[in-house]
């Protein structure tokens, strides 16, 4: 049987790729217009999806799957809610494969206080929060968040990853830098690109070689922006932030900190990497976070002084020509934060299973990298290829974990991602790296 491979069948992919393979390079200039026909000639490489060079890359890693026998391990299609366990195909999985850290996401209030304001919102607000106004409980939802950190004010945008980009982009121009972590997130990047600012990495989590950085060229610069992340999603470690904080107010800088996968997972009580380190919230000058992983929702936010709040809700084009976040999912995310101050021991619970998921990796020999056991651990395993691979020997087992593969990460740092959730047993995590280190 014909079966797709990679989401593209065998027979348009050999069809593809064997054009791939033979065609000549294109020609860089268009042909001027044709007089009698008023055709402009044009190669065929500038007007069809399927020369795009974006989807020819994608081609290549799928056709040495479909010779390796590799299956696609993306977009599985989950029949229900997934958190410890999710149902595919009518059998259930263990789950480590998505970010429901608090387990949430399908929890029956969180659930009802959706449906509730479905009822009484409808399911959108129709326009941007500008020009439409306000539902109380969106501001509800702000004001909850910005006394997590205790900002003078909040605004929650419809997408995390255009929280970023909208944010970097409208604060910081050409006259200005914005310096980041190594492994910082996609959306960052993007910002920093849209901003036309001028672009620095220094290694992950090296203070010392931010602080150089800074040294040597902060004044060459109007403002400066240092953007790092509460809990690094690919590899489970953290920044020390109090001396991130010590060199940004020594070389007069902004620090930005994106707490999407620190919120709900740091502290005592789940208030991120703030109440992690015992530090006040206006030690920070921007906290990003998104509602999507232990909120329940899905958006994104910024805390601070009501200034960068008043400034990016009446001029940040992601906020102001956006339609304002879906009623049913302020609530949701609402009712998150309220269940998560009346039940601490779900933060509790979470880490001490991560915890337990690390150690006990280690001790079966799997390379977790720089992971502290925070809700995410990686186990490394060197390419793609055997990522993909044991990430399917995996699901054959009941495990559903997915690989990170090149280009998200470097070629020989392929990796399985695993994400905890407060909801996995023990017994569940030991019997996961006991599958992985008997496949190993």
């Amino acid at each position: 049987m014909n079966k797709p491979i990679f989401g593209l069948a065998a027979d348009a992919r050999d069809r593809l790729a064997k054009r791939f393979l033979e065609r000549k390079p294109a020609a860089v200039s268009a042909m001027p217009v044709v007089p009698s026909t008023g055709v402009t000639q044009v190669s065929e490489a500038f007007c069809r999806f399927d020369r795009h060079p974006g989807y020819e890359k994608l081609l290549v890693p799928r056709v040495a799957a479909q010779r390796l026998g590799i299956a696609n391990p993306f977009f599985k299609v989950h029949e229900g809610s997934g958190g410890a366990t999710t149902t595919i195909d009518g059998r259930s999985y263990i789950n480590f494969s998505n970010y429901n850290y608090l387990g949430l996401s399908g929890h029956p209030a969180v659930n009802k206080a959706a449906k509730d304001a479905i009822e009484r919102y409808g399911t959108s607000v129709s326009a941007s929060r500008l020009v439409a106004g306000e539902r109380p409980v969106q501001r509800e939802l702000e004001e909850t968040i910005a006394a997590q950190y205790g900002a003078e004010d909040c605004a929650v945008f419809v997408s995390g990853y255009a929280t970023n980009v909208s944010t970097i982009g409208y604060l910081f121009g050409p006259k200005d830098l914005v310096i980041h972590d190594s492994l910082i997130h996609n959306s960052v990047i993007e910002g920093i690109r849209l901003s036309g600012s001028a672009r620095r990495s220094f290694p992950h989590n090296d203070v010392l070689a931010l602080d150089t950085l800074l040294h040597e060229i902060r004044g060459q610069f109007e403002r400066v922006l240092v953007v790092i992340e509460g809990l690094y999603s690919m590899d489970g470690d953290i920044p020390d932030l109090p001396r991130f904080i010590e060199i940004k107010n020594r070389h007069k800088a902004f620090l930005m900190v994106d707490e999407a996968h620190s919120f709900g997972v740091l502290g005592k009580t789940g208030k991120g990497i703030r109440e992690h380190f015992g530090l006040a919230g206006n030690r920070v000058d921007i906290w990003m976070g998104t509602l999507s992983k232990a909120l329940a929702g899905c958006g994104g936010y910024i805390a601070g002084e009501q200034a960068l709040i008043d400034n990016l809700k009446y001029a940040a084009p992601g906020f102001v020509y956006s339609v304002g976040i879906a009623p049913p999912m302020a609530a949701a995310a609402l009712e998150a934060l309220r269940i998560i101050a009346a039940e601490p021991e779900r933060v509790a619970r979470l880490q001490a299973r991560a915890q337990t998921f690390l150690a006990y990796a280690r001790q079966r020999g799997l390379d977790t990298g720089y992971s502290q056991g925070y809700a995410v651990v990686p186990a490394l395993l060197g390419s793609s290829i055997k990522a993909t691979k044991l990430s399917n020997a995996l699901f054959e087992r009941g495990i559903n974990v997915q690989p990170i593969l090149y280009p998200a990460v470097e070629e020989g740092l392929a990796r399985l991602r695993f994400f905890i959730s407060c909801l996995h047993s023990e017994a569940q995590i030991h019997a996961t790296v006991d599958a992985l280190a008997g496949l190993l």
